[in-house]
């Protein structure tokens, strides 16, 4: 009783295979089989929906798992706020004349405290909240971890989008800087550049009271016409004359545990000589479809480009393509239809490299071709060259980082 109880819809598929209103069909038993075995088109269909939404599902969930700790991490990094120090913050440091705001990305803003809502009648709400010593983002971490998810800790950027992070530097002294530029850049398939803007900023960050009343002296080798522009508490005449970044009241003292975009630049240009890597492509087309071409060069030999990925769309639907001569890496990402060009490094000893494959598809399939890269040396020369005392002039120890990435970097 117990089996037919269990495979009661399997004896009612193969009943209404026999009997068909009231009237015995005209089957045998092999061709009963084969009907109830038959695959459904429309359950496969809908099984690789679920599958897929599944999949979708765990991964949002171990994206809110990394975004929930580090949240955590940079509550407890942040400790307790600090008051204010006279305008110094993101409110000082929007763009004057273009109107662009380069504090966004360059500038860790003070987070503002989350007030968590207050509990329901009913209870207490089991929902997740930040401020709760990390124990709901472990629970929700221990739950995927159970599932058979691995999860990897957050580097605090988003691995989607513009670039790749460079590691913080190893040893932090009490007076910080880091100078940070970043590039967004558009050019023609067929040569010339339409447009490229560089945004640089130099903050300082200052853990230590009695390296509050500081200088710093900048060297400034750029010769592109930079527009630059100093924070309205700092003293201008001083950078003016000697390239001295000070306060204007030089008894006060730049804010504790807090950072303070001191210096930012600005570079504007269409001119194709200061384009630092160039991207050639040439897609010709033959019998069988087309057979593409791409070559890169560095022309600012002083920049040293790490994990360059150049993004080639191909079409879909005509199998992956086939590789020629290869300087570097290629990955072929059938999901996005992209072919990802991989160079671990690109300098001046490594200027040059090239692509060649072939693929069915037309010369428009091929573009628009994006590029993305990491630097531990910025674009335009401006570099800290020394931190001094106010009083005295005696040097400070001090720790620095330079990047320079891509916001973006498109060949259209």
């Amino acid at each position: 009783m117990f089996e037919i109880s269990e495979h009661c819809f399997d004896l009612i598929f193969a009943f209404d295979e026999i009997v068909a209103l009231g009237y015995r069909e005209n089957v045998n038993l092999a061709q009963i089989r084969t009907f109830t075995e038959m695959d459904s088109h429309e359950e496969k269909v809908f099984r690789a929906v679920r599958e897929t939404q599944e999949r979708e599902a765990k991964a949002e969930m171990r994206r809110k798992a990394k975004e929930l700790q580090q949240a955590r991490r940079d509550a407890e990094r942040s400790g307790k706020k600090v008051p204010a120090f006279g305008g110094f913050g993101s409110a000082g440091m929007t763009s004057v004349s273009s109107g662009t705001i380069i504090t966004d990305t360059m500038v860790e803003q003070e987070k503002p405290k989350i007030t968590p809502a207050p509990a329901r009648a009913t209870g207490p709400s089991k929902a997740l909240k930040l401020g709760a010593k990390g124990k709901e983002v472990d629970n929700f971490v221990d739950k995927l971890k159970s599932e058979g998810e691995t999860i990897m800790a957050s580097t605090g950027k988003r691995g989607s989008e513009v670039s790749k992070a460079l590691p913080p530097p190893a040893n932090v002294e009490s007076v910080h800087l880091r100078v940070e530029e970043k590039i967004s850049l558009t050019c023609g398939r067929d040569g010339g550049l339409q447009n490229m803007e560089v945004l640089g900023m130099v903050t300082l960050r200052v853990s230590d009271d009695k390296n509050g009343r500081i200088r710093l002296i900048i060297n400034n080798n750029d010769n592109k016409g930079l527009q630059l522009q100093t924070h309205p508490n700092v003293d201008k005449k001083l950078f003016t004359a000697e390239s001295v970044i000070g306060l204007k009241n030089p008894e006060k003292s730049f804010p504790l545990n807090n950072d303070v975009g001191v210096l930012k630049w600005r570079l504007q240009t269409t001119d194709e000589s200061l384009t630092p890597l160039t991207i050639n492509c040439w897609p010709s087309e033959s019998g069988s479809g087309c057979d593409v071409n791409i070559e890169y060069e560095l022309q600012e030999e002083s920049l040293e480009l790490n994990d360059v990925v150049i993004s080639i769309p191909v079409p879909s639907g005509v199998g992956a393509p086939v590789i020629g001569d290869l300087d570097g890496e290629y990955k072929h990402d059938s999901r996005r239809n992209v072919l990802e060009w991989n160079l671990p490094l690109i300098d001046a000893n490594n200027k040059t490299g090239s692509l060649e494959f072939s693929i069915a598809g037309q010369p428009n399939d091929f573009f628009p071709i994006n590029v993305s890269f990491v630097s531990k040396r910025n674009y335009c020369d401006i570099q800290v060259a020394k931190v001094t005392y106010v009083d005295g002039d005696g040097p400070v120890r001090f720790s620095s980082e330079t990047s320079f990435v891509v916001d973006k970097y498109e060949i259209l």
